[in-house]
């Protein structure tokens, strides 16, 4: 059975890459199931101020900050864990998000996705491959490519399993239309 390579999969790549963005520009405007998890705090105004007294370059805090795990379990930091607040804080540069960047980004992204799916299902099925056979590996691929980091994040970051599990149905949707996609245009 002979390979099928990147360049006989270019049409799928790209569609499957503009499906995915478009799709998920449509669950992020229009269905919005996302915006529940991101909260306010009550006192957002006193918690900006006191970041921005602090003036921290863009990067990722923790609070409370253990600079070396022997001393985590030491009675002072036991202490701040229970007083609280325990944080991951991602402080980003100022001035509005540049969403016309992030979504380069994210285009980019849904094509390096796309790539690897592509790949992976090129090395293991043959010109003339069945359309089911073809869905199930592209769209394992693709839902695990989309999907899973955000488990990661839940797991170490304290991410919500609610926010997760919405991800999740994302990367299902994300991989279904990449599945389905390259199904149909499955070299013959």
């Amino acid at each position: 059975m002979p390979h099928v390579s990147l360049t006989q999969l270019w049409l799928p790549i790209l569609l499957s890459a503009v499906g995915v963005f478009v799709a998920s520009s449509l669950v992020h405007m229009v269905l919005k199931w996302h915006a529940s998890e991101y909260k306010a705090l009550a006192n957002e105004d006193e918690v900006r101020a006191a970041i921005r007294k602090e003036s921290p370059t863009p990067g990722q805090y923790v609070l409370p900050h253990c600079s070396d795990h022997k001393d985590m379990g030491k009675p002072e930091m036991l202490a701040k864990y229970q007083e609280g607040p325990v944080a991951m804080v991602v402080v980003m540069p100022n001035g509005a998000p540049a969403m016309g960047a992030a979504l380069g980004k994210w285009f980019a992204f849904t094509v390096l996705v796309a790539i690897t799916a592509a790949y992976l299902a090129g090395r293991t099925l043959g010109v003339g491959t069945h359309y089911l056979q073809v869905f199930r590996v592209v769209g394992a691929v693709s839902f695990v490519a989309y999907g899973f980091g955000s488990i990661s994040l839940a797991i170490w970051m304290g991410k919500p399993w609610s926010s997760v599990l919405k991800d999740l149905a994302d990367a299902l949707i994300y991989g279904l239309l990449s599945a389905g996609i390259f199904g149909s245009l499955w070299p013959r």
